[in-house]
């Protein structure tokens, strides 16, 4: 459903202008989701729920946009890691309270839960502030959006997406806890192994844009990232014992905290304002593609030849980026020698 809903989102705000009643309504299906899970334990409606919650997180196109538009062009950077500290901050606390619920009031409980949170987000999310700045008067026609799918930076940093959310989701969201338990851990120790991962990744969300990239620029920044997340996950099925796992772990994390801010911020940088909720929507629906395509092809490796393989894919998938960064860098510093010489 988020494949789905992210692109006709970005441009329906576009098009209307409008991005606070995509927050609210975002809000009031994310509880209408949690309620329904919470009530019922029919597969159909279990689906239905499902669906619904896809269509909510569809609307963080929205939530991006608008949060970007208190910044400056040239902060976008720093907003994009802000709001991502704050999304990695929300993930990390729903993992840690959301069992000790279930085993204290049922699993019903953090749904309802959820829901009744989504419902304060929708009321608070009235008071919102939409500065005039974020949603330009200029007139915008659906013809001049679909111009936005063209557009270069947003095709590559989608597709460096795609391969970034390849490896997060085939590794500490896929089979690192298939692994943790194939090797002799216990059970509990994937807990241990979750928190060293997401802690150094909220860390990193929240310095990429004050620091990590004035340092080192843009792609510079994503190079070094992408390197650091493929050579650590080659070295994951190397590892037998506990602490240096969790040290992996740790260095995984923040390179991808790194990378996601980053891209999502590069992914509007370019985009005039008027048409940045098309753009995020098309980069977001783009890089759904590697949630299910990584770990559906690491699991038909794992398959094959053990879990090891998967692993080795997904870090090959990290090292194709870089490669990727590599040559467009070496491509426009070529037609910047060739413009000089010619200007000469």
């Amino acid at each position: 459903m988020q494949f789905v809903f992210r692109m006709p989102i970005g441009i329906t705000s576009d098009l209307l202008k409008l991005r606070k009643p995509f927050i609210i309504c975002g809000l009031v299906i994310g509880a209408l989701s949690c309620f329904l899970f919470a009530v019922t334990d029919s597969l159909g409606w279990i689906l239905v729920a499902r669906s619904l919650a896809g269509v909510a997180a569809a609307t963080w196109v929205v939530f991006a946009v608008l949060y970007s538009s208190y910044f400056s062009d040239q902060e976008v950077h720093k907003a994009m890691s802000s709001i991502s500290f704050v999304v990695v901050l929300a993930q990390l606390l729903g993992m840690m309270f959301s069992g000790f619920l279930v085993n204290a009031w049922g699993w019903q409980t953090p749904f309802w839960i959820g829901g009744f949170v989504s419902l304060a987000g929708a009321v608070l999310a009235f008071f919102i502030y939409e500065p005039k700045s974020a949603v330009p008067k200029t007139p915008v026609n659906f013809r001049d959006l679909t111009t936005v799918v063209k557009e270069p930076q947003l095709l590559k940093i989608a597709l460096l997406s795609i391969l970034a959310h390849s490896i997060i989701f085939t590794t500490t969201f896929g089979f690192i806890p298939t692994y943790v338990t194939s090797i002799g851990f216990e059970a509990r120790d994937i807990s241990f192994i979750v928190f060293a991962f997401m802690i150094p990744h909220a860390i990193a969300t929240l310095f990429m844009g004050k620091m990590i990239v004035p340092r080192l620029g843009n792609w510079r920044a994503l190079k070094y990232g992408f390197l650091m997340a493929a050579l650590f996950t080659l070295f994951t099925p190397l590892v037998e014992t506990k602490w240096l796992l969790l040290v992996i772990q740790g260095f995984s994390g923040f390179a991808l905290g790194v990378l996601f801010p980053l891209l999502l911020g590069m992914s509007i940088e370019s985009i005039s304002p008027e048409k940045r909720a098309t753009a995020m929507g098309i980069y977001q629906a783009l890089y759904a593609i590697g949630m299910f395509v990584g770990p559906f092809v690491a699991g038909v490796l794992n398959s094959s030849f053990g879990i090891s393989a998967g692993f080795y894919f997904t870090g090959l998938l990290g090292l194709t980026a870089c490669a990727l960064i590599v040559f467009w860098e070496k491509k426009k510093s070529n037609k910047e020698s060739k413009r000089y010489s010619l200007s000469s």
